[in-house]
């Protein structure tokens, strides 16, 4: 049969305790609380919190400390203990380590990890609710929790080999984050609050000449400061441009021409408006000045109208955007143009030789350099500057839809936690839900962890 002693660190998942007493007692607002008060054993007293060492006491326990643990069916749990100083040879005079607890925290190990793991599930008003602690201690556990599984955040940046680096934004007010994740294994390795190239600097100048030279791609948007960084840092990688980015960049060049065409469009049906003569009733079938407001105003409304189906791929568009694309295209010469060498070059980002896509990519600026569509003349100078980056992406076939699918889950993050106020619990967030560190809750068996 268990002691007492047993069942209660069973209880309370720690080892290196001894029990003494405990009792309960009901709080000033009808909580009912169950306070067990313990004693370190002599192996694990006087442990550095940082480095763990055995060290010489600085004075004699002077006070008596209380841990929020897990509630026992219901019952408000708690761990109470000596509280003394030890003296470090290294760190100097530390609060003495418990087994229990990490170094300044109130709340058990077991607690907060459990509290982190909710995190990744629900918000943090339902987390606080539940676990009967403040918003704001949420995020204090997961910073706790981050460090404890990942001490050395740096070991994440040896044996890179391909790399995808991006910008989100996490609040208005044009406030960023930058993300790098690794594409081999789809994992963020390494976020910061900001971005542009003092931002990615930092990055690099804290990687080791080693661990630079592994890298050898880097995909990302035309952002000028990752091309910059990556010649600076990493002289021997390729740098890709994205084709998703490509893509993106043709639709708003398209949807300018479609924007310029709906403005004359619209100047053309007040021209119209002005010059016919207003009659009561319906106009007479030989009114030609009607006949020609009515088709201004159709040619308008066709145009307004025609931004999804003229930046959607030909296989997705419904029936209704098909005609609607074929009445546009059939009423404007420009925008009929333009759709055509948008589908052109997407389809050249998918070709699969790159000798091929150099070929019709350098056939495509030349009709965008003479094309006398300002849109696209600039579309082709900006295409041009990364020539070779594109050509990258079609030789290696690498994309940056993961790190995409990552910022998916950071505006998840986000709006499932409504918001941070500091912006490193949110980085360590990030780190827990979209790298590869995994949360044991209680009483699991460690298999579990290998699992996952």
């Amino acid at each position: 049969m268990a002691t007492t002693n047993t069942i209660f660190k069973d209880i309370l998942g720690v080892k290196g305790i001894v029990v003494e007493t405990c009792e309960t007692y009901t709080d000033s607002n009808k909580v009912i609380h169950l306070r067990i008060r313990v004693k370190v054993t002599a192996n694990e007293r006087n442990r550095c919190p940082v480095c763990g060492r055995k060290c010489k006491g600085y004075d004699a326990p002077h006070s008596r400390k209380v841990w929020r643990a897990l509630d026992s069916g219901g019952i408000v749990t708690e761990i109470e203990a000596e509280n003394c100083r030890i003296e470090c040879p290294k760190h100097g005079v530390l609060t003495a380590s418990v087994p229990w607890a990490y170094h300044g925290s109130s709340f058990t190990k077991t607690f907060e990890r459990t509290v982190a793991w909710l995190s990744k599930e629900i918000s943090r008003s339902a987390i606080a609710e539940l676990m009967r602690i403040d918003w704001a201690t949420v995020g204090r556990c997961i910073s706790r929790v981050k460090n404890d599984l990942e001490p050395n955040p740096a070991g994440r940046l040896d044996g890179l080999v391909n790399i995808g680096i991006d910008e989100t934004s996490y609040k208005k007010g044009h406030k960023y984050i930058t993300v790098v994740v690794n594409h081999d294994t789809n994992t963020v390795v390494w976020v910061h609050e900001g971005h542009g190239k003092a931002v990615l600097e930092k990055l690099f100048r804290s990687m080791s000449e080693e661990q630079r030279a592994s890298i050898q791609v880097v995909t990302g948007d035309g952002a000028r400061w990752i091309t910059d960084c990556t010649k600076e840092y990493l002289p021997n990688a390729e740098r890709c441009v994205d084709a998703f980015h490509v893509v993106e960049w043709i639709n708003e060049a398209l949807d300018k021409v479609r924007i310029v065409a709906w403005r004359e469009a619209q100047a053309t049906v007040k021209d119209r408006e002005k010059s016919h003569k207003k009659s009561l009733g319906r106009p007479r079938k030989d009114d030609t000045d009607a006949a020609n407001l009515k088709e201004a105003r159709q040619k308008a409304s066709a145009i307004k109208g025609a931004m999804y189906a003229l930046g959607k791929n030909p296989e997705n568009l419904t029936e209704s955007q098909k005609e609607q694309l074929e009445i546009v295209t059939a009423i404007d010469n420009k925008l009929c143009r333009g759709y055509a060498r948008k589908e052109q070059l997407r389809l050249i980002l998918h070709m699969k030789n790159e000798q091929e896509a150099q070929c019709a990519l350098k056939k495509w600026l030349w009709w965008a350099s003479h094309s006398r569509i300002p849109a696209f003349i600039e579309l082709g100078k900006k295409i041009r500057r990364h020539f070779q980056h594109i050509l990258n992406t079609i030789r290696l076939g690498m994309s940056n839809a993961r790190i995409e699918s990552t910022n998916n889950k950071i505006k998840l993050i986000i709006r499932r936690a409504y918001g941070f106020r500091n912006i490193q619990n949110m980085m360590d967030m990030v780190m827990l839900i979209c790298s590869d560190l995994h949360i044991l809750l209680p009483n699991r068996p460690p298999e579990q962890l290998e699992a996952a």
